[in-house]
């Protein structure tokens, strides 16, 4: 799977070449540090005083390189693929090397930072489910009404929650078509580009 980078993302990339590999493996350096820790904009000013550039064009370059590498690190990307992705920048086998190698390096600390920093959601952990179906009461003799009850179990950092859910069969059926028409719709691939654009 190859990444898609936008022209703004190559044109802060574009920057780097004109750096020696030191520099560019210390904006790595700071790249990482950037995710554990948050922007700092000291360091970018210090960085650009010593390189003689814009403050901006220093905050560009680690912030492009930090997209660069946690888009790949999330997407767990192959070796092959990054070089694929990144030899369209136009960068020179030196410094496409070292960019490789700083993935490789950091690839399993971003994942890790990554899903640290990732909301916790309860999943899915089991499912009971019972049909209740009343045939009649005092009122009326004959009548059919059936109910469909789910006990949900939940997980949540290793805590386990329930949740008991009620409806009607025709609620029920309602309810899986237009989860199949959502799944459907993902398929898309007008849905496809817009979600590869949000991650």
């Amino acid at each position: 799977m190859l990444l898609v980078l936008s022209d703004e993302h190559k044109e802060h990339l574009g920057f780097l070449p004109e750096v020696d590999s030191a520099v560019v493996g210390e904006f790595g350096r700071i790249a990482v540090e950037f995710l554990k820790k948050g922007s700092n904009p000291k360091i970018y000013e210090g960085a650009a005083r010593k390189l003689n550039v814009a403050v901006e064009t220093v905050q560009h370059g680690v912030e492009g390189l930090m997209y660069l590498l946690t888009e790949s690190s999330k997407l767990m990307i192959s070796e092959v693929d990054f070089q694929d992705s990144v030899l369209v920048l136009g960068f020179s086998e030196e410094l496409n090397k070292l960019l490789l190698q700083l993935y490789l390096d950091n690839r399993k600390e971003i994942r890790h930072i990554l899903s640290e920093l990732a909301p916790s959601q309860p999943h899915y952990h089991n499912l009971e489910w019972r049909l209740d179906v009343q045939l009649a009461s005092r009122v009326l003799r004959q009548q059919v009404k059936p109910v469909v009850t789910f006990k949900l179990h939940l997980e949540n950092e290793g805590v386990r929650s329930a949740r008991v859910l009620q409806t009607d069969p025709a609620t029920l059926l309602h309810i899986i078509q237009e989860l199949e028409r959502a799944l459907a719709e993902v398929k898309t691939n007008h849905c496809r580009r817009i979600l590869r654009n949000i991650k």
